[in-house]
């Protein structure tokens, strides 16, 4: 389909052609690198999936059934075509005391509820709240997942009883990856990597930290799971907190990374249906006994820069793939070695990170306050660990940043025409006139020296809030009380709108 391509980017409408699910259907081509794709994809979840599910406090088999029923609902419900959803640690944060201080089937009520506060949302179109997110914030966003991602290899790294054998194995799939890529593309470099370093591994006899040493993989298929909690108020005063958290936090997580996507890919997704989906979806894989989940930065990462994937059919076969591997394969799922999956994500980690973003000569071009937004928004998020606390407060920096700077932009001129019949004093207001720029706004005014006679043109000038009104009432006040007479002209709807008064009693006019 033709996807329009942001307007920040070129003022004249452009567009970048992606392929459709039938186009690669009928392409061995592109069928081959959305397969392939969705392959890598699904062996990267599976640890992170059991990892997910420990942090959760449930049964690896429950991340790794809400990974296989999230991703493939997704591929037909989102809006973002390519992008991996399925469980998450963010989530697993989330609602993990719910399965520690209740059991599972608390749990499970949590995520069917968190699901469902999801799709309200979507309907109540909070996606488009996102157009409000500045770029300093979506890059510190985007560094800090970077950040997040890398640092999660650590444990596989530096933990306790690694053998040195990962070193070497790890080094040796990072430059496959760099290298491969610079040949042919044809196959993803991933995929490579984690072959020939299990084939390496099997057939040298090493003993290294594989994917089976990470949990139990399932050996059936998900069934449906009701959980068996009374629907009473009380059960809705334990679960409710958790579930609002968990739909805010994932949707959060999922449209910033569908944005990240889009501005990947120079494509346009649909971000009320991405919330719809992926409200969806948490509620079928709440019904399959999942833990839920979101947009998975790091998957997504591997399969639309690592893999090339443009579709939603990489997304499907992710999911797919995963639940063959776990159940069919599992024995040789099992033996892959973590170092493979490690290098994997330092390369996506590697790609993530926004380096333009920190190069000294766009430090220097960008004013400190971007600069400012973009650190605080990566410091919350990599010291809390929550995506969602580092956006909010990332957005709050930067909103009071930018009330800072407009609050300077207003001037107030001052001129007095004392060869009128009636002595004069012209004031001219300029610029925006909101809670911020208006503090001031009465310190501005000379009451004492002026003629009886003031008039106050804010023609060029614009109101926005009831706190520039109030400081107008205080102006038009204190000329009272010194017995001169105010007129306020050029007043726009807005200013009239918060108070009559001003352009009833006082003169004003539009």
């Amino acid at each position: 389909m033709l996807t329009a391509v942001s307007p920040a980017r070129d003022n004249k409408a452009r567009y970048r052609i992606e392929p459709t699910v039938l186009q690669a259907l009928r392409s061995p081509k592109l069928l081959t690198r959305e397969a392939l794709a969705g392959l890598v994809v699904a062996l990267a979840l599976i640890p992170e999936a059991i990892a997910f599910s420990i942090i959760a406090g449930v049964d690896p088999r429950v991340g790794l059934f809400s990974s296989f029923v999230m991703a493939v609902a997704i591929a037909f419900l989102g809006g973002r075509p390519a992008m991996i959803t399925a469980a998450t640690g963010a989530i697993a944060l989330v609602i993990a005391p719910v399965a520690r201080e209740h059991g599972l089937d608390y749990f499970i009520a949590t995520v069917l509820l968190g699901g469902l506060i999801q799709i309200v949302f979507a309907v109540l179109g909070v996606a488009k709240l996102m157009r409000f997110i500045p770029r300093s914030v979506m890059v510190g966003f985007v560094n800090a997942l970077a950040i997040l991602i890398f640092t999660s290899q650590f444990p596989q790294l530096f933990g306790a009883n690694i053998p040195w054998l990962v070193y070497p194995l790890v080094a040796v799939g990072l430059v496959i990856m760099f290298v491969m890529p610079r040949f042919t593309k044809i196959i993803p470099a991933p995929l490579v990597a984690i072959v020939l370093l299990t084939v390496a591994v099997v057939a040298t006899g090493w003993v290294v930290p594989n994917v089976g040493d990470q949990g139990q993989l399932p050996d059936s298929l998900p069934a449906l799971f009701i959980p068996n909690v009374p629907l009473n108020l009380e059960t809705l005063q334990i679960i409710g907190p958790y579930a609002i958290a968990m739909a805010v936090v994932g949707l959060l997580e999922s449209l910033m990374t569908a944005k990240l996507v889009d501005d990947i890919t120079d494509t346009h997704s649909r971000k009320t249906r991405e919330a719809w989906g992926q409200g969806v979806a948490n509620v079928l894989s709440g019904a399959f006994g999942g833990m839920g989940g979101c947009a998975m930065i790091g998957q997504t990462m591997i399969n639309v820069k690592a893999s090339g994937a443009r579709t939603r059919i990489s997304t499907f076969l992710a999911g797919v793939f995963l639940l063959i591997l776990v159940l069919a394969l599992g024995g040789v799922v099992a033996i892959i070695p973590m170092a493979a999956l490690v290098a994997v994500m330092i390369v996506v980690a590697i790609a993530t990170f926004d380096w333009h973003s920190i190069r000294l000569n766009t430090l220097k071009r960008m004013p400190k306050s971007e600069t400012s937004v973009m650190l605080i928004t990566v410091i919350a998020t990599v010291w809390t660990h929550n995506l969602a606390i580092g956006v909010i407060l990332g957005v709050i920096a930067a909103m009071i940043m930018f009330a800072r700077r407009v609050a300077h932009f207003v001037t107030v001129t001052r001129t007095v025409d004392d060869t009128a019949a009636i002595p004069t004093a012209y004031y001219t207001v300029d610029g925006e006139l909101f809670f911020a720029s208006s503090n001031d706004l009465t310190t501005q005014f000379e009451y004492n020296e002026d003629p009886e006679r003031v008039i106050i043109d804010m023609t060029r000038s614009h109101v926005w809030d009831a706190s520039t009104v109030a400081a107008l009432d205080a102006i038009v006040t204190k000329y009272e009380h010194h017995g001169k007479t105010v007129h306020i002209e050029g007043l726009n709807d807005t200013a009239t709108a918060f108070h009559g008064r001003l352009t009833g009693n006082l003169g004003g006019s539009h």
